[in-house]
């Protein structure tokens, strides 16, 4: 999973340095870094499967072994689970649904990666957590909520016209199709950050859950091995798959030789199959649409390009059937077809170690020249960005060529990397952007400044550059890291309202209005927060003293706090979404040249009007919900309407008298209003 649906690529990237920064004792780079995570880490894991498809792939595989390999299996496992009741009795158990009160050997292919770091890390999850329960309950009901949406070609893939009204139609059909992927995926998520909250950074620091791009168009599957099984090669699926295969078969050779205590075997047994399952999560990533396309470009390029295809489908040709394509799918997309493909690979693969194990003629030949540890593996696929070196003695792929390169067989020949042939490549709103914004909004006002004016409304017309780090769901797209300063110039109509009805009045324009024209400085700043608005500036020590602390907090964040009332809500037409408390906005007026000019009531200079003001205000607006369309995929850029209902307080001050002249300051009060606002959002990521 790349823990990119974002965990970012780039999420524990930013976290080593946040906490350098803290131990260099700069703030203030420090705090740009804290921004950084609060957009990149809030993401969605960039996943290939989500857990009940990565459990039903190794499901389906022990369930397609023939009946002697099925009993070789049923009998280890048997001696694995010796001594726990947290191991089922079952190692494939098809009849688990919610609220299980034990983990089968086929969830641990579901945990590695996403809920644990390596095979030591996961077994220890499942035998000594209570929360690894309530991520399997979580994955069942998510299990039940996906198998009621169809997995449909999108619109805009459909060679159909039957007329606008049914393409309408059609259209509408697809969008509450992903509203319900997106629903079901935003709940499921939301469920398990709070039981695991490791889960949107576990897994995001590197690519050890995808495909290295092929370097040309005539590589072949062995030279293609070669180069991801080798040490000091960016880490990779295939390489970490074919590293904990190989401890694996090392482990299932030992039992082969004899000569254990009981003991000793069962322990052996556990070892061996908590590292196949442990390895065979990678493998089966490499089924993945999104996971084939290649990994090359920046953070916001790879998980665009990983949620297009996973969404989209991809047509690919593998190693073993070079002359016949297959089209995969991605994430919470799987389709029988999908499931049947990466089980054959799987099957391949268990085959070997249960064939090793028990010593028969299809058992894997290599010699062991090392001492074998009873332990399970330990390798680091979280925190390693490079594929480690085998120490003296230790079987790699190469010690076992013909039997990795078969399994390799199956599996989908990746895209070609950057240059000439390569896949069209797609955005995410994630990574550091500049932009600009153009809005036009109307709100109704409670009055003028001037104490017992009548109510009105007012138009408003900004536009501003600016600039952030996004991530609309790093997590998914429920949720919202986005994080953004813009400054711009901002006009005001004046109300509709004035001062008197009379004919008198209207000679002198806007002056006459309770509140006359402006032009003003706008700003505006967004940014999410855990429990309340500005906590994690408020926070922001904890860097120096408690940087993962203050690394989870930021993760909530983004994905709608700790209490998770505004993350987004997917409908057919877009998605909606609380926000208040995440985005300010303050206009200066008064402060471009000269200050505004105000009449106070009873008439106008020349005709008896009691005074003629000078002052500044200050307008402080606060969005409350706001809707987004759903955007395109695009290759370079990103652009999207939005749609904000907003309170505001207009403030006064600095006010001084013009006429007449020593004439009494009027006491001026604050204007309260209430708003639409649509805006037209214009980035470019970096």
């Amino acid at each position: 999973m790349w823990v990119y649906r974002v965990r970012s690529v780039e999420a524990l990237i930013f976290a080593s340095r946040l906490r350098r920064c803290a131990s260099r004792r700069r703030f203030v780079s420090a705090v740009f870094l804290l921004v950084a995570s609060v957009s990149v880490l809030s993401g969605s894991p960039a996943s290939a499967w989500v857990y009940p498809e990565h459990r039903d792939i190794a499901l389906l595989s022990v369930e397609t072994l023939d009946p002697e390999r099925r009993e070789v299996f049923d009998t280890f496992w048997e001696e694995a689970r010796s001594g726990t009741t947290r191991l089922c009795a079952q190692g494939a158990d098809r009849e688990q649904s919610t609220t299980p009160t034990c983990i089968d050997w086929a969830a641990f292919s579901a945990i590695a990666g996403d809920h644990s770091c390596s095979a030591a890390d996961a077994l220890e999850t499942v035998l000594e957590s209570e929360w690894i329960l309530e991520v399997a309950d979580v994955s069942a009901q998510l299990k039940k909520d996906l198998a009621q949406v169809e997995v449909s070609v999108p619109v805009d893939q459909q060679d159909v016209s039957t007329g606008p009204l049914s393409d309408f139609q059609r259209r509408m059909a697809s969008e509450a199709v992903r509203a319900e992927r997106t629903n079901a995926l935003r709940t499921a998520d939301t469920r398990l950050q709070n039981a695991d909250p490791e889960y949107a950074t576990r897994a995001g620091a590197n690519n050890a859950h995808f495909l290295l791009a092929r370097p040309s168009v005539d590589t072949e599957a062995v030279p293609y091995s070669k180069i991801t099984l080798a040490a000091d090669s960016e880490i990779n699926a295939m390489g970490v798959y074919a590293w904990y295969h190989m401890r694996a078969l090392e482990k299932a050779r030992r039992i082969a030789q004899g000569g254990l205590t009981l003991e000793q075997r069962k322990a052996y047994a556990r070892a061996m199959l908590i590292d196949e399952a442990f390895g065979l999560h990678f493998l089966e990533d490499m089924f993945a649409a999104g996971h084939v396309a290649g990994t090359w470009g920046d953070a916001s390029q790879r998980k665009g390009t990983h949620d297009y295809y996973n969404e989209v489908g991809l047509e690919a040709f593998t190693w073993g059937r070079q002359k016949s394509g297959v089209v995969l799918m991605g994430d919470a997309r799987m389709r029988p077809q999908d499931a049947e493909l990466a089980a054959e690979a799987i099957v391949k693969s268990l085959n070997q170690v249960l064939d090793t194990a028990a010593g028969n003629e299809h058992a894997v030949d290599f010699e062991l020249t090392r001492e074998i540890p009873m332990s399970v593996e330990a390798f680091d696929v979280c925190k390693s960005d490079t594929m480690p070196a085998a120490p003296p003695g230790q079987a790699r792929g190469s010690d076992v060529s013909e039997s990795v390169y078969e399994i390799l067989l199956p599996t989908a020949v990746p895209g070609l990397g950057a240059g000439l042939g390569a896949l069209p490549r797609f955005r995410a709103e994630i990574g550091p952007f500049v932009g600009l914004a153009a809005a036009i909004d109307a709100r109704a006002v409670s009055g003028g400044f001037v104490p017992g004016e009548q109510s009105g409304a007012i138009g408003g017309l900004d536009i501003a550059a600016r600039a952030g780090l996004g991530l609309d769901g790093v997590i998914g797209e429920s949720g919202d890291g986005l994080v953004f300063a813009q400054v711009g110039l901002r006009a005001d109509t004046a109300s509709s309202s004035s001062l008197s009805d009379s004919e008198a009045t209207k000679d002198f324009g806007s002056i006459s209005a309770t509140i006359p024209s402006r032009i003003g400085l706008a700003t505006r700043f967004r940014m999410p927060f855990f429990l309340i608005p500005g906590d994690l500036l408020l926070m922001s020590p904890l860097l120096f003293v408690a940087p993962d602390v203050y690394t989870k907090m930021a993760v909530t964040a983004g994905n709608g706090g700790f209490i998770p009332w505004q993350q987004g809500m997917a409908t057919r037409v877009g998605r909606f979404q609380f926000v208040l408390g995440r985005e300010l906005g303050v206009n200066f007026y008064g402060i471009l040249g000269d200050s505004d000019r105000l009449a106070a009531p009873g008439g106008l200079i020349d005709s008896g009007v009691d005074t003629l003001l000078d002052y500044d205000s200050t307008l402080f607006d606060l969005p409350i919900a706001e809707y987004r369309p759903y955007r395109s995929f695009s290759s370079d850029q990103s652009s999207q309407l939005l749609f904000q209902l907003f309170v505001g307080a207009d403030v006064p001050s600095n006010v001084s008298v013009v006429l007449p002249q020593g004439g009494e300051t009027v006491d001026l009060q604050t204007v309260w209003s209430f708003g639409l606002r649509f805006t037209f959002d214009w980035r470019y990521y970096m």
